[in-house]
């Protein structure tokens, strides 16, 4: 108890030192340099982790580490120097492709043989210089410029003091022909004004030093226009020769503001804290939108749609369990959705010739766009004035949907184009039959001489009235004859009825008899299966002749031993 007690005790004690250091009261901490520590400073950050040993209070944890301020070396390696001896033998591990020791061929740099040096044994390279094991700290390692070479800018500055030796040189060309032109000029005004005597040669001189004079002139101003161009002031920017800084103006003066395109309330919203305008002010009026169409027709512009289908297709691949990011890896994404899109294509044509294939139709894709159907052409057509072609082509006639002009089994004509006697044929052989094969002028000689021939069996076959008067009494008194014979046999049959029908109630009676009592004893069998277990009962008790059809009687007994349970003299009906 005692030590907790003091353990209690000096925490409150400690405590009531930091209330104080922070209150101004008491001296702040020092550190082993002597330096006061912060008594604000959080506890997360003042007290040293458990990897670092420190006895005292500090804040040497927090300071940059002298051991960690290393000047980077640029020359701690050397880049694309070849070591060592050229072997003239192929050497067993080494690089097929070059022959070199210190690589492989899938790290080669040179360039791929036809045939490598494995198998070759010729151009066999050296060694390259490997460098030690390299030590480097953290910042050493993430060094862009680490092992770089500042010599090697020196013959980037060459080039290019080259460039602008030979852009002088031809420059000075370029002055020298102009004065030449404009000596030879001069020469020539002279030369003429001489001859006329109107022109002395102090004026001609004059003009001349004036030509030079004008010449150097225009070169001095080329020459002084990237001295000067610094003072000139851009519009929309505010430029600055002396602190050598660009301060971009939000718009030009000059520009209408875009919340005045379009002054009606309910056309496109303006933000005039971040001074957007997202939607296009001109949708809904008559005026010329190809001022300012809002900024989202910008955003969807360039590569933003390509963009958004990269984005839509991480996160199908995502849902498909595919581990893939738009920002995380880029690089990736652009290999998969690339892979992807030609994989899209190639299954659109498989199945574009697959159904192709499969039901044709390919000679419709091949057809000419309809621009090209119905473009002008330069063919010449002269008409008269009733509208017929004199010279040139004549017009092709527009046909239908349907086929047209098809002939078949060697026929000259359509199915179609002959009638005759209510039926259609071929008018290049008279044939009625659809399917038929052309017989040309035989045929149509055949169908005259059957027509004919056919007339005359008609001809033979029409009675005159006469005949078909008697054939018509001839009928009806068959018909008589007929219903005479009948009512004869009508007496005969009434005789031996009143004793056929006596004969037939008492079949008829006995019938039901019997009907009635197989009925009783097929009702009394079905009470007994059903008052029975179900355990116990028959395999097939239950089955009936569904196919056989009831007679008459057996329909008649039925209803009579059906017994009503609304009956009141249910109870008195005999057992049997």
């Amino acid at each position: 108890m005692a030590t907790g007690g003091s353990a209690r005790e000096d925490w409150k004690k400690r405590k009531e030192l930091e209330e104080a250091r922070k209150a101004g009261t008491a001296p702040a901490e020092t550190d082993e340099d002597g330096r006061d520590i912060n008594p604000h400073i959080p506890q997360y950050i003042s007290e040293a982790p458990w990897y670092v040993s420190l006895n005292r209070p500090s804040l040497r944890h927090q300071r940059q580490q002298p051991e960690k301020l290393q000047k980077f070396d640029s020359s701690w390696y050397l880049k694309g120097l070849k070591s060592g001896q050229t072997v003239t033998k192929f050497r067993s591990g080494a690089c097929e492709n070059c022959g070199s020791m210190t690589h492989k061929k899938k790290d080669c740099l040179e360039r791929p043989r036809k045939v490598g040096a494995k198998f070759s044994g010729e151009n066999l390279c050296p060694d390259e210089h490997l460098p030690d094991q390299l030590a480097h700290d953290f910042d050493g390692k993430r060094d862009r410029w680490n092992g770089y070479d500042a010599d090697d800018y020196q013959k980037v500055i060459e080039h290019h003091h080259q460039i602008e030796m030979a852009k002088r040189r031809l420059k000075a060309e370029s002055l020298q022909e102009e004065s030449k032109k404009a000596i030879e000029n001069a020469k020539s005004k002279k030369d003429k004004t001489d001859d006329n005597g109107n022109v002395d040669d102090d004026e001609s001189s004059s003009s001349s030093d004036e030509d030079d004079n004008k010449l150097n002139k225009d070169d001095s101003e080329e020459d002084d226009e990237d001295k000067y161009a610094d003072r000139v002031d851009m519009p929309g920017t505010k430029f600055d020769s002396k602190h050598r800084t660009t301060i971009r103006n939000l718009r030009i003066r000059e520009d209408t503001a875009k919340y005045l395109y379009n002054l009606d309330p309910n056309s496109a919203h303006y933000d005039p804290k971040t001074r957007s305008m997202r939607d296009n002010p001109f949708r809904n009026s008559a005026r010329d939108d190809t001022l300012y169409r809002g900024e989202n027709f910008v955003r969807h512009t360039g590569e933003v749609d390509t963009m958004a289908h990269q984005q839509l297709f991480a996160w199908e691949a995502k849902d498909k369990g595919l581990d893939v990011h738009q920002q995380a890896d880029p690089t990736k994404m652009e290999l998969l959705y690339s892979d992807f899109r030609k994989k899209k294509e190639n299954f659109k044509q498989d199945v574009k010739e697959g159904i192709l294939e499969k039901y044709g139709g390919q000679q419709h894709l091949d057809a000419p766009p309809a621009e090209l159907l119905l473009a002008q052409t330069e063919n010449y057509v002269e008409y008269s004035r009733t509208g017929h072609v004199i010279k040139g082509q004549e017009k092709a006639i527009t046909k239908s949907k349907y086929e047209e002009d098809i002939y078949i089994n060697n026929h000259s004509a359509v199915y179609g184009s002959y009638w005759e006697s209510g039926q259609w044929g071929f008018a290049c052989c008279h044939s009625f039959v659809k399917m038929s094969y052309c017989t040309g002028e035989q045929g149509k000689i055949a169908a005259r001489s059957r027509h004919a021939q056919m007339k005359t069996i008609l001809a033979e076959k029409q009675k005159t009235l006469v005949e078909m008067h008697k054939a018509k009494r001839e009928q009806e008194e068959e018909a008589e004859r007929k219903k005479k014979k009948k009512k004869k046999k009508g007496k005969h049959k009434r005789k031996h009825s009143e004793s056929d029908s006596e004969d037939e109630a008492a079949q008829s009676a006995a019938k039901l008899a019997k009907a009635i009592k197989d009925e009783k004893l097929r009702r009394m069998e079905v009470e007994r299966v059903m008052g029975m277990d179900e355990r116990k009962r028959p395999y097939n008790s239950m089955h009936a002749d569904s196919g056989k059809q009831p007679t008459e009687e057996e329909i008649e007994a039925f209803h009579r031993t059906k017994v009503h349970a609304d009956d009141p003299m249910a109870n008195f009906i005999d057992a049997v």
